[in-house]
């Protein structure tokens, strides 16, 4: 059906990170129609400026399609979609209104979430979620994130940081995380930390990065092969102790990282498989094949899902989405 109405609208999704933005324009199907990305410092004083700029900049470019909204995921708590108030350790923010900001100098409806939750609400679109109510999806890549959906919702827990799994403390005396706590899982299972651990055992050169791991790894480098299969075995045994909480239909892994899972995966699943209860032992795990803008593409279906968001999550912005969609929608309204 919504194939039938693909020209009543697009939407703009936008993955914020450290060190960039990714831009995706998207129509009404979830279908991709044009990306961008471009540097962005998270933590200079006029970010929030340039980033509205940026957004400006790529909207210029578009389609012809009615503009419905901007999604905009990022990697940290979000206080509700619709008012969009950040707090992040990855990218150093804390309580940054960047839903009020960007609506204000864009004149657009603006909806803000976690970059995990609006992965997992495209999954449930147009993903594997379309079969399931119930699943776990985990991403790792510069970080470690989950999104929890239970009959069919996104669970964003009291101030939206449901999820932060990169946070599970697993080694008392372990490395300094970047929320400030020591021995996260993060600091074991990052891209970073397994760069710096290569590092540290000689396999890659100092100012060499996770490319240079996976090449080793790809080369048959056993050493470089054991840091994946290492991080593999802490993740699975983390995620098996999620089963037993959540008891999902199905775990979903995406994000960067999975570009090479395969050398994740002979630590991962045994160590999964051994911590599972027997009921449990036979859940399925899927592996999403992943590109940058899957990011931006998941923000973009903060838009797309208002539709169908009985439960108002998006609030008065998903009511100002909605309201574009019905009058491009209707020949009434155009004339």
């Amino acid at each position: 059906m919504l194939g039938l109405v693909s020209s009543a609208g697009s939407a703009v999704g936008v993955k914020v990170a450290s060190d960039h933005v990714a831009f995706v324009e998207v129509g009404i199907d979830g279908s991709v129609s044009r990306t961008a990305s471009e540097p962005f410092d998270a933590s200079s004083n006029t970010m929030l400026t340039t980033l509205a700029a940026l957004l400006r900049a790529f909207i210029a470019g578009g389609s012809e399609a009615p503009l419905l909204g901007i999604g905009v995921g990022v990697p940290g708590s979000v206080d509700s979609q619709a008012a969009g108030v950040v707090s992040s350790t990855q990218l150093k923010w804390n309580n940054v209104p960047i839903g009020a900001t960007l609506r204000r100098e864009l004149g657009l409806p603006v909806l803000v979430e976690n970059n995990v939750n609006a992965l997992a609400m495209a999954e449930r679109l147009y993903g594997l979620g379309r079969r399931h109510l119930n699943f776990l999806a985990v991403t790792i890549g510069t970080g470690v994130g989950a999104a929890i959906v239970v009959d069919g919702g996104i669970v964003r827990g009291f101030g939206g940081g449901a999820g932060e799994i990169g946070h599970v403390p697993v080694r008392e005396q372990g490395p300094l995380c970047s929320c400030g706590n020591s021995g996260c899982l993060e600091t074991f299972v990052s891209e970073s930390a397994l760069v710096e651990t290569a590092r540290e055992r000689g396999i890659i050169a100092r100012g060499a990065g996770i490319a240079a791991l996976r090449d080793a790894a790809d080369q048959g480098n056993s050493e470089a092969i054991a840091v994946f299969g290492e991080a593999g075995h802490l993740l699975g045994r983390v995620i098996a102790g999620l089963v037993h909480v959540l008891d999902p239909e199905i775990v979903i892994l995406l994000g960067e990282g999975t570009a090479g899972w395969h050398h994740w995966s002979f630590g991962f699943e045994p160590a999964f498989r051994a911590a599972l209860i027997p009921a449990r032992r036979s859940i399925p795990v899927a592996v999403e094949t992943w590109q940058d803008a899957s990011w931006a593409q998941g923000a973009a279906t903060l838009v797309l899902a208002t539709p169908f968001d009985a439960e108002g999550v998006a609030g008065e912005q998903g009511d100002l989405v909605r309201q574009r969609l019905v009058q491009q929608a209707s020949p009434q309204e155009r004339a």
